[in-house]
C-alpha cells in the first residue's frame, strides 16, 4: 500500500530540485542580465504545481528535454497548486521576476491573456512545420484561443472529473458500477453502501465547486445565457443540482466532503477514504489514476443529472509563455512547450499521471496501446472528454467564479441552502459583470 501522499507532495518542492535540476528558487536569483546562446545554453525558467506524480513526472521530461539539446536549459520552480502558481505569477509580473513558461488552469490563463501578458504563439506555431494544429484535440487547444484568434496557449494536458468507485464496497451492497446512470443513482448506490458496510459514507465528492458545476453541467444548465450577457448561475438547474448535493451531505449523511488543510491536503485525505474501505467512492481527477490501486477501485464516467446527457467540463491545463521574457527565452519556452507535446511525451505522462494526453496520435504510440489494453481504466477520462463541456471565459476576471467557491462552501460545509447560496452568488455575479460594462 502507498504511504501517505500528502506528506510526499508537501515535500516535493524540496526534493524536486535536488534530483532533476529543478528547484524553488525566484527567477531574480536564478538569473542575472539577459542570457546569450554564445555564453551558454539559455535558461528558461518554467513554474508549475502538481500532486506527487505529476511533479515527478514534469521534472523527468524537463531533463530529458535539457539533454536533448544544447541551445535551452529549462529550469523550473514548483507551487503547491494551480492557484497559488497562478497568484506568483501575478505577483512576478508586477515585480519584474515573472517566469517565461508557467503552467496555468485555463480562466487563470485567458485572465493573463486579457490583460495582454501572454505571448502570441502562434507567431512560432505559423512558420513551424512540425506544429501539427490538427492533431491536438480541439477539445483542449481551443481553450488556449481567443475571440481574435491568438493562441495564448498550448494545452499540456487534460483533465475531466470522474468517479472512482471502491469495488467491495459496490459487491457487498449488490450495485453493479454500469447501473449508475444519473446522479440519483448514485445517491441510491450511496444509501445501499451507507447500510450495508457500517461506518462507510456512500460517497465523497471533492471539495469546492467542480463538481457541482459539473453536475450542473449534465443538467443542462449554464454559467450564461446563450449571447453571454447574463449570469444564470441561479437558476433552476443550478439550485436543483445543489439543493441535491446539500441534502445528501447533511440531511442524508450518505456522501461527505473533506475540506481545508495545506495544499492538497483534502484530496489526498477523500482518496485515502476510498482506498481505506472508509468510503464507497469518490469523485476525482484523471490524474489520480497513478496514486490509486485498481485491485480495490474501478473507475467509471459521470452520470447525467435527471434525464440529461452527461457533460462534466474537460479541462486543458494550459502552458504559456510570458510576453517580457527575452526572444531567446520565449524561443526556448516554445520548444520546450513542442517538446512536452510530443505523442511520445504524451503517451508517457498519460500513462504515469492519468491525465488526459492532448494529441490524437498518441493513441498510436505503441506503449501506450499496450498499456491501455492492460489497464482499460485509462481510457475513462478520454472518453468522458469526447463528450465534455468547456466552460466559459468568466469576463469579470474570475470574480464570477469566485462567487461560485464561496458558494459551493456555504452549501458543502455549512449547510446553507442551495438557493440562498446562489442567489447571493448571483447577485455578486451580476455586481462585477455591470462593473465591466461601464
Amino acid at each position: 500500500m502507498r504511504k501517505k501522499l500528502l506528506c510526499m507532495a508537501l515535500m516535493m518542492s524540496m526534493t524536486v530540485g535536488l534530483l532533476t535540476g529543478c528547484g524553488t528558487s525566484s527567477k531574480s536569483a536564478v538569473k542575472s542580465g539577459s542570457d546569450s546562446k554564445k555564453n551558454g545554453p539559455v535558461e528558461v525558467e518554467f513554474w508549475y504545481s502538481g500532486g506527487k506524480t505529476a511533479v515527478n513526472v514534469v521534472a523527468d521530461i524537463v531533463d530529458e528535454f535539457n539533454k536533448s539539446q544544447s541551445d535551452y536549459k529549462v529550469k523550473c520552480v514548483t507551487q503547491a497548486d494551480y492557484d497559488e502558481t497562478y497568484q506568483k505569477v501575478q505577483a512576478g509580473i508586477a515585480g519584474g521576476t515573472a517566469p517565461d513558461i508557467a503552467l496555468l488552469d485555463v480562466n487563470s490563463s485567458r485572465t493573463l491573456n486579457q490583460k495582454k501578458v501572454l505571448e502570441d504563439i502562434s507567431t512560432y506555431t505559423k512558420d513551424d512545420s512540425d506544429f501539427n494544429k490538427d492533431d491536438y484535440l480541439d477539445v483542449f487547444l481551443n481553450q488556449g484561443v481567443d475571440d481574435e484568434n491568438k493562441t495564448f496557449a498550448i494545452p499540456a494536458y487534460g483533465t475531466t472529473q470522474v468517479l472512482y468507485y471502491n469495488k467491495k464496497a459496490f459487491k457487498n451492497a449488490g450495485i453493479k458500477p454500469e447501473s449508475i446512470k444519473t446522479w440519483q443513482d448514485l445517491a441510491d448506490a450511496s444509501k445501499k453502501i451507507t447500510e450495508k458496510n457500517k461506518g462507510m459514507t456512500g460517497w465523497e465528492p471533492m471539495w469546492g465547486k467542480d463538481n457541482l458545476v459539473d453536475a450542473v453541467l449534465s443538467n443542462g444548465g449554464s454559467l450564461f445565457s446563450d449571447d453571454g450577457k447574463t449570469v444564470c448561475v441561479n437558476s433552476n438547474a443550478w439550485v436543483e443540482v445543489w439543493d441535491s448535493f446539500k441534502k445528501w451531505i447533511h440531511d442524508d449523511k450518505i456522501m461527505k466532503i473533506h475540506s481545508g488543510g495545506q495544499g492538497w491536503e483534502y484530496w489526498y485525505t477523500t482518496i485515502d477514504d476510498v482506498l481505506q474501505n472508509k468510503a464507497g467512492g469518490y469523485t476525482g481527477s484523471s490524474g489520480d489514476q497513478a496514486d490509486l490501486d485498481f485491485s480495490i477501485v474501478g473507475a467509471m464516467q459521470q452520470p447525467g443529472f435527471g434525464n440529461n446527457a452527461s457533460a462534466p467540463a474537460a479541462e486543458a491545463k494550459n502552458l504559456v509563455i510570458l510576453k517580457n521574457s527575452s526572444d531567446e527565452e520565449k524561443k526556448g519556452a516554445y520548444e520546450f512547450i513542442k517538446y512536452f507535446t510530443t505523442p511520445e511525451n504524451q503517451a508517457k505522462w498519460s500513462m504515469e499521471t492519468g491525465y488526459v494526453a492532448v494529441r490524437k496520435s498518441t493513441q498510436d504510440v505503441k506503449e501506450f496501446k499496450d498499456y491501455t489494453e492492460k489497464n482499460p481504466q485509462a481510457l475513462v477520462p478520454l472518453q468522458q472528454a469526447s463528450h465534455g463541456s468547456v466552460l466559459p471565459t468568466d469576463p469579470t476576471g474570475g470574480k464570477i467564479y469566485d462567487a461560485l467557491k464561496v458558494a459551493a462552501d456555504k452549501v458543502e460545509i455549512e449547510g446553507v441552502s442551495a438557493k440562498d447560496a446562489l442567489d447571493e452568488a448571483q447577485k455578486t455575479a451580476e455586481e462585477a459583470m455591470s462593473s465591466v460594462s461601464k
